[in-house]
């Protein structure tokens, strides 16, 4: 027969140091995990940055102007062309 309540022996002190140092682990492993989180998104952040330039760099080595308009005056576009 089970008996029921008896808790093993152990004192309603000793339930609480086991459940403080439960506490504290579960604290320390969740700011681990935000540092690390935290750690991988200003890499990302950093790899975004340089992409960003290189992209930036690469278009103005290109020297184009980019997309232009058939209709605006000045560009060679249609407007220029045929009227």
């Amino acid at each position: 027969m089970c008996g029921g309540g008896g808790g093993g022996g152990k004192s309603q002190a000793d339930i609480d140091a086991e459940a403080k140092a439960a506490a504290d682990a579960k604290i320390a492993a969740e700011d681990a995990k935000r540092a690390e989180i935290e750690e991988k998104a200003l890499e990302k952040r950093e790899d975004i940055g340089e992409a960003v330039e290189s992209r930036a760099e690469s278009k103005a080595m290109r020297g184009g102007k980019g997309r232009r308009s058939l209709f605006k005056a000045g560009g060679g576009g249609f407007l220029d062309r045929f009227s």
